[in-house]
C-alpha cells in the first residue's frame, strides 16, 4: 500500500510538472517565437529527463547497484584505446577558434583580456593544432628534461669537493679501516638525470683482504632474499677473528652492514663540522635526520643537491657485482644489497651505441614524467629502468622519430605488469620489483596509465 501510494504521488508531481512545462512553452512563444520556444523547450524537457534519471536510478540503486572494483574499472578503460576519440568540430560561427591549444604558455603569448578571437592570428596557426604526440613529447623533452650544462658542472664539483672532505675524515677518525677512494658516480655522471629528483651517488669502498671473505647468496640464508648477499668470515683457523680490522663489524660469522650503517650516520650527523665545510665550499650542507639512508642535502645558491654516501664492497667476485648497505628489514637487515645500477646503465649505452637509439631518452622522459605526476611517484627509476631494458632488448626502430610510439609501448608494458603485479628484474629475474606494492597502490597506478592512453598528452 505505501509503495503504491508513492507511486501515485510520484505520478501526480509529473503531472504537475508536465503542466509547468506546457504553460511555460504556450507563454515563450508570444515572448521568444517559434525558434526561440523550440530551443527552450528542448531544454526544458532535457532537464525533466534528468530529474526523472536521477529518481529512478535511485531506486534502483538502493535494490541492486553492487560497488565495481577500481581493478575492473582501469581494465575497462583499456578497451578505450581501441576506439578513435570523436574530435568536436567548430562552430560555423567562428571557424577560426582553436579547439586545442596545448600549453599555451609556451607556444603563444598572452594577448590583453578583452581581443577578439577572431583577430588572433597567432592562436589560428595550423602548426599550433595539428602537434603530433611526438611533437609535444619532444617539447616536454627540451623544457622539463634537459639540464642546463653549467648546473650539471656545478653539481659535479660541488660533489667532488664533498667527496674529496669526507675522504680526508673517515682517514683522520677511523685509520684502522682501510676505505678506498670515494668515488662520485650515478644518473648525474652518466646522462641519465631527469630534473633534481636523483641523488649523487657517493661510494665509499671498504677493501676487504683477499682469501678471509667469501659470498653467500640471499636464497641460501635464512632470510630468502634473493637480492641480497651475505659477507662471510672465512679462513678463521688460519687468520683467527681480529686479524682483520672489519672483524669488529661481525654479527653471527657475517659482516654487518647496519652495524657499518650506523656507525657512519653517528659520524656524518655529529663528528663532521658541515657548517665550515659549506662555508668553504660556498653552499650548505646538512645530513638529512629523517632518512635511514646516509644522505647529505646540499644547498647552493644556484640548485640543490643530495648526495647519498654509500657503503660499498666492489670487486668481491669474477662478475665484478656492486655490493651496497642499505637500510633493509628483517632477516635481512644484516647483508648487502646487491646494486645493478652500474650494469643497468651501461647496458642501456651499449644497446644505444650499436643503433644510435635512444632508450636513454625514453627513460629520461619517464622518469620525469613520473616524478611531475603525482599519482605515478611510486615508479621509481629502478622500475623504469626494468621496463626500458626489456624494450630495449627488442629489434624495432629506436631512431628519434619513434620516440613517441616507443613511450606509448613503455606504458602499455607497465600496465601489463602492473596486471600481473609482476616486474622481473632484467639481470636477476627472481627478483620482482612490485614486490614491495601492496594491491591498492598497484591499481591506482594501474588506472592512471590505462587513463593516459586515451590521452598521453596529459601526462607530459
Amino acid at each position: 500500500m505505501a509503495e503504491f501510494s508513492q507511486k501515485r504521488g510520484k505520478r501526480h508531481d509529473d503531472d504537475m510538472l508536465g503542466s509547468a512545462v506546457n504553460f511555460l512553452l504556450a507563454n515563450a512563444r508570444l515572448v521568444l517565437g517559434v525558434g526561440g520556444a523550440a530551443v527552450l523547450g528542448i531544454a526544458t524537457l532535457a532537464v525533466k529527463r534528468l530529474i526523472d534519471r536521477a529518481a529512478s536510478s535511485q531506486d534502483e540503486d538502493d535494490a541492486k547497484a553492487e560497488p565495481t572494483s577500481l581493478e575492473d574499472s582501469w581494465k575497462e578503460l583499456s578497451l578505450l584505446k581501441a576506439t578513435a576519440r570523436p574530435q568536436p568540430r567548430p562552430s560555423p560561427a567562428a571557424p577560426s577558434q582553436p579547439m586545442l591549444l596545448p600549453v599555451p604558455s609556451l607556444f603563444a603569448p598572452e594577448g590583453p583580456a578583452d581581443a577578439d578571437p577572431q583577430s588572433s592570428p597567432q592562436l589560428t596557426s595550423p602548426g599550433l593544432l595539428c602537434l603530433t604526440f611526438q611533437e609535444k613529447l619532444l617539447a616536454f623533452e627540451r623544457d622539463h628534461v634537459s639540464i642546463p650544462v653549467s648546473r650539471v658542472a656545478l653539481a659535479k664539483q660541488l660533489a667532488g669537493d664533498i667527496a674529496l672532505e669526507l675522504q680526508a675524515y673517515l682517514r683522520s677518525k677511523f685509520p684502522e679501516l682501510p676505505f678506498g677512494v670515494l668515488v662520485p658516480g650515478g644518473p648525474l655522471y652518466d646522462g641519465l638525470q631527469a630534473g633534481a629528483a636523483d641523488d649523487v651517488r657517493l661510494l665509499a669502498p671498504l677493501v676487504l683482504e683477499p682469501g678471509l671473505w667469501s659470498l653467500v647468496p640471499g636464497m641460501d640464508t635464512v632470510a630468502r632474499d634473493p637480492r641480497c648477499w651475505a659477507v662471510r668470515r672465512t679462513q678463521l683457523e688460519f687468520c683467527p677473528r681480529g686479524s682483520s680490522p672489519w672483524d669488529r663489524f661481525l654479527v653471527g660469522g657475517y659482516l654487518s652492514s647496519r652495524v657499518l650503517l650506523e656507525l657512519l650516520r653517528k659520524a656524518l650527523a655529529a663528528s663532521i663540522n658541515w657548517p665550515v665545510i659549506g662555508s668553504l665550499l660556498g653552499c650548505l650542507i646538512r645530513p638529512s635526520v629523517t632518512s635511514e639512508e646516509l644522505l647529505l642535502e646540499v644547498q647552493h645558491e644556484r640548485l640543490e643537491l643530495t648526495v647519498a654516501v654509500l657503503l660499498a664492497i666492489t670487486g668481491a667476485n669474477a662478475e665484478d657485482w656492486l655490493l651496497v648497505a642499505w637500510p633493509l628489514e628483517g632477516l635481512a637487515g644484516n647483508f648487502w644489497l646487491q646494486d645493478l645500477y652500474p650494469a643497468e646503465a651501461a647496458r642501456l649505452r651499449a644497446l644505444d651505441g650499436c643503433d644510435v637509439g635512444t632508450r636513454q631518452r625514453l627513460l629520461l622522459l619517464l622518469c620525469r614524467v613520473c616524478q611531475g605526476h603525482p599519482a605515478l611517484r611510486q615508479l621509481s627509476r629502478g622500475h623504469l629502468t626494468q621496463v626500458v631494458l626489456r624494450l630495449g632488448e627488442e629489434e624495432v626502430d629506436w631512431a628519434e622519430e619513434a620516440l613517441g610510439e616507443r613511450f606509448l609501448q613503455a606504458v602499455e608494458l607497465l600496465i601489463s605488469s602492473l596486471e600481473r603485479a609482476s616486474l622481473p628484474c632484467h639481470f636477476n629475474p627472481s627478483v620482482n620489483l612490485f614486490a614491495s606494492l601492496c594491491q591498492e597502490e598497484i591499481d591506482n597506478l594501474g588506472y592512471v596509465l590505462y587513463r593516459s592512453l586515451q590521452a598521453p598528452e596529459g601526462l607530459l
